[in-house]
C-alpha cells in the first residue's frame, strides 16, 4: 500500500508554528493524529457549550422581560376599559336620547333629548315632525283627500349646572289641533336629575318641575311621528301636557313616575284646588319583557272655567256630561301595559278602565268606559317593516269618542257606545332620521242610543323626520 505523508502544523508554547511531514502509518503519525484531534475538538466543544448556555440564559431573560411587559400592558388595558365603561355609563345617564325609529319601543321616562342635537353655544336645538297625505271616508276628519303638515316641533335644552337642565318644546303644528298652524307651548320644565346621589344611590330619584306630559299609560312615550311605527294611534291614545311637579327614578328592574298636575285645560290658571294625581310603575324582569301599570284621577274640574280635562282621550278630551254650567266633573283611570321585545319586532298590549262622574243632581251621569289595544310589528328586511294595531273602546251608556270622525260632531253632539279601529301599515327606514310610512285604517262606530253605525276609514301616507 502506498502511504501519503501527513502534513500538520503544531504550535508549542513559546515557539512559532512549524509545518512538519509525518507518515500516517507510523506510530508517530498515529500519536500526532490523536493529539491533533484532542487539541481541536476539546476546546471547540467547550466553547460551543458555553455559547449555548449563554444564549439560553439570554433567551430566558428576554422571556421574563416580555412576560413582565405583557402583564403591565394587561393592567393598562384593564384600567382603560374600566375608564371607558365609566364614561359610557355617565354619557348614557346624562344623554338619555330618544332611540332612532324602530319597532321595539323602549319604555322609560327620560328627558326628551334627541341624538341629533345641534350645539348652539351652551344651548342645544333640534326638531322633528311629519308631513303627509290623508283621506278619510265622508264622516271622517279628512274627506277631501288633503296634504297636511301633521307635526312640527322644535326642542331647546340648556344645562343649568350639575345634573340640572332646562327643556322647552315649541309646537308649530299638531295633528290634534288641525284647525290652523298656531304656535303654542308644549313641554317646558326644569329637570334636576339624580337627586339620589346625595345619599349615594344613582338614578333612584329625579325631579321635574314645570309643564310636561301627563305620565299615564305608555303610548305617549312613542306617539310622535318619528317614534310611532304606524301613522295612527290607538283609539284610547292617552296623552296631554299639563303643569305640575313630577318625581321619577329607577330601582333595579323597577322604574316609577309620580306627578301632581293642575288637571284642567287652561295653560296658565287652575280653577279648582283639587289636583290631578298620576302614577306609573314599570317592571322589566327580563330584557325582552316589560310590564307596566298606571293610575290617575283628574281631580274635580269646573265646567265654566276649566272646561275640559287636559288629558286627551279617543281623539278628544274628557268633558262634562252634566246638564248645567255649574257642574263639576272628574274621571278616574287605570291601565295595564305589556311589551314583548322580539329580535326583529315587538308585541304589545294595553287595557284598562275610565270611570266618569259629576255632581249633576238632575241626571245620573256616572258611567264606566273600557278600552284595550293589541299591537305588533315585524322587520321584513333591515329597513322595511310591517305593523298592525287593533284597539277597541266600549262605553255602554255612551261617551264622547271622536276617533277618526268629525270632531265637531262626535265630540259635542253625538255620543258613541262602541268604537273599534284596525290599522295596518308598512314603513321604510330611509335613515335614522327619516321614516316613510303608509297605512290603511278600518274604523267602525255605533252611536248612542240609536246604535246607528258610522264608518270612519282612513288611508294615509307620511314622511316622519327629525334633525
Amino acid at each position: 500500500m502506498k502511504f501519503l505523508p501527513l502534513i500538520f502544523r503544531a504550535t508549542l508554547a513559546g515557539q512559532r508554528s512549524q509545518w512538519a511531514f509525518v507518515h500516517p502509518g507510523s506510530l508517530a503519525g498515529v500519536i500526532v493524529l490523536i493529539l491533533a484531534a484532542w487539541f481541536y475538538a476539546v476546546p471547540c466543544s467547550a466553547q460551543t457549550t458555553a455559547d449555548i448556555s449563554e444564549q439560553l440564559r439570554a433567551l430566558q431573560r428576554q422571556n421574563e422581560a416580555f412576560l413582565e411587559q405583557l402583564h403591565r400592558q394587561q393592567e393598562i388595558i384593564a384600567t382603560l376599559t374600566n375608564q371607558v365603561n365609566q364614561l359610557q355609563a355617565e354619557a348614557t345617564r346624562r344623554d338619555r336620547a330618544v332611540v332612532p325609529p324602530q319597532t321595539v319601543p323602549e319604555i322609560t321616562e327620560p328627558p326628551r333629548r334627541l341624538p341629533g342635537w345641534l350645539p348652539v353655544g351652551p344651548v342645544h336645538l333640534s326638531g322633528e315632525g311629519g308631513v303627509g297625505f290623508f283621506h278619510s271616508a265622508r264622516g271622517g276628519n279628512a274627506p277631501n283627500a288633503e296634504f297636511r303638515v301633521d307635526e312640527a316641533r322644535l326642542f331647546l335644552e340648556a344645562p343649568l349646572g350639575k345634573d340640572a337642565f332646562f327643556y322647552g318644546e315649541l309646537n308649530l303644528a299638531t295633528r290634534e289641533y288641525n284647525y290652523g298652524l298656531d304656535v303654542f307651548l308644549g313641554e317646558l320644565y326644569v329637570d334636576i336629575e339624580n337627586l339620589s346621589r346625595l345619599w349615594n344611590r344613582e338614578g333612584m330619584l329625579s325631579l321635574r318641575l314645570g309643564r310636561f306630559y301627563i305620565p299615564f299609560g305608555e303610548e305617549y312615550l312613542t306617539r310622535n311621528a318619528i317614534d310611532n311605527p304606524l301613522i295612527s294611534h290607538s283609539l284610547a291614545d292617552f296623552w296631554g301636557v299639563d303643569e305640575g311637579l313630577e318625581l321619577y327614578g329607577k330601582l333595579g328592574p323597577v322604574d316609577y313616575v309620580m306627578a301632581i298636575q293642575n288637571g284642567g285645560h287652561p295653560g296658565v290658571r287652575d280653577f279648582t284646588a283639587d289636583k290631578a294625581v298620576v302614577g306609573r310603575l314599570g317592571y322589566d324582569p327580563f330584557r325582552w319583557l316589560h310590564l307596566g301599570v298606571s293610575g290617575m284621577r283628574t281631580g274635580d274640574l269646573d265646567v265654566k272655567n276649566d272646561m275640559l280635562s287636559e288629558l286627551w282621550f279617543a281623539d278628544g278630551f274628557i268633558r262634562s256630561l252634566g246638564s248645567t254650567a255649574t257642574t263639576q266633573f272628574h274621571a278616574n283611570l287605570a291601565q295595564g301595559d305589556l311589551q314583548v321585545r322580539l329580535p326583529h319586532g315587538h308585541l304589545g298590549a294595553a287595557g284598562g278602565l275610565l270611570h266618569y262622574g259629576d255632581n249633576d243632581s238632575a241626571r245620573a251621569n256616572s258611567r264606566a268606559v273600557y278600552f284595550y289595544s293589541l299591537e305588533g310589528a315585524h322587520d321584513l328586511t333591515r329597513d322595511l317593516y310591517a305593523a298592525g294595531r287593533f284597539s277597541h273602546i266600549l262605553a255602554g251608556q255612551g261617551f264622547p269618542l271622536v276617533g277618526s270622525g268629525d270632531f265637531s260632531e262626535y265630540f259635542y253632539r253625538e255620543l258613541t257606545r262602541d268604537l273599534w279601529r284596525l290599522s295596518l301599515g308598512l314603513g321604510y327606514r330611509w335613515s335614522p332620521n327619516l321614516v316613510l310610512k303608509m297605512e290603511y285604517t278600518f274604523e267602525r262606530g255605533a252611536d248612542y242610543p240609536t246604535g246607528r253605525e258610522s264608518r270612519r276609514d282612513l288611508i294615509s301616507a307620511e314622511a316622519a323626520f327629525r334633525f
